[in-house]
């Protein structure tokens, strides 16, 4: 499913028109983006758990030349599902 199938799905099951499941959609995207890049988890109960993880910075190599190379730190978003989704699609 991508973000305008998410939409349309979204607009058919609540009654919204499709410009309005739009904002709502984008709302909660900037919304999970915005917590996120202020360091804060977003805990979704039953579905699951945004975060950010913190990736040191590490020694690895050019696969083509097989030269070292730094790799810098850096900060990755993580989900992780929640009891409710594993059931649903178990």
């Amino acid at each position: 499913m991508n973000k305008n199938e998410l939409i349309a799905s979204v607009a058919q099951q609540s009654g919204l028109t499709k410009a309005d499941a739009t904002r709502a959609v984008d709302s909660v995207i900037k919304s999970i983006t915005k917590s996120l890049k202020g360091n804060k988890d977003v805990r979704l109960v039953g579905f699951g758990t945004f975060s950010v993880t913190q990736r040191p910075a590490r020694e690895g190599r050019n696969p083509r030349t097989g030269q070292k190379i730094k790799i810098k730190a850096s900060k990755q978003p993580k989900f992780r599902p929640g009891k409710g989704l594993k059931e649903a699609i178990a």
